[in-house]
């Protein structure tokens, strides 16, 4: 193992999708005893809602399931985020297209759609659940859940394939 291997998922304002899929994930990589080895994080495209706490419609709907977005505040991808994290992953392709454009030429960064990694669903966009009801902030969860045991998958075999 050489490093510690990073993600960030990217939605549009960073309080709804990407930070679901950071604590979703977070809870993951923390059950499979990685939580030492891999870096998360989530980030907006958009400077909507810097500083800010996730949607409280959101972190009622991962309280729920038993995961904790109450310390995580909003930010705006920056430059340098292509360079921290090997894995910049987009909630839907318009932001896949944003964060395409952002992406230095030379850069090592996965830039991807996070639902590639989803197993049981065939949609490869979280949907924006910000303007309606609580249904889609489920809808959220299954998704992120699901990709996000396809990426720690990933991440086992690609980056950890000997480590307990």
């Amino acid at each position: 193992m050489k490093k510690k291997i990073s993600v960030i998922f990217v939605c549009m304002g960073n309080i709804c999708r990407s930070p679901t899929a950071e604590a979703v994930f977070r809870r993951y990589v923390e059950n499979a005893g990685l939580a030492g080895h891999i870096l998360i994080d989530s980030a907006g495209t958009h400077d909507y809602h810097i500083g800010g706490a996730p949607d409280l419609r959101a972190q009622r709907a991962a309280q729920q399931r038993g995961y904790d977005m109450s310390g995580l505040r909003g930010r705006q991808v920056r430059e340098g985020d292509f360079r921290r994290f090997d894995y910049v992953l987009a909630m839907d392709k318009a932001n896949l297209a944003i964060l395409q454009r952002l992406a230095p030429p030379a850069g090592d960064a996965q830039v991807r759609l996070f639902l590639e990694y989803a197993q049981h669903h065939a949609e490869r966009e979280v949907p924006d659940p910000y303007y309606g009801g609580t249904d889609g902030f489920e809808r959220v969860l299954d998704l992120a859940e699901d990709a996000a045991e396809g990426l720690l998958q990933h991440i086992r075999l690609r980056h950890f394939l000997h480590f307990p």
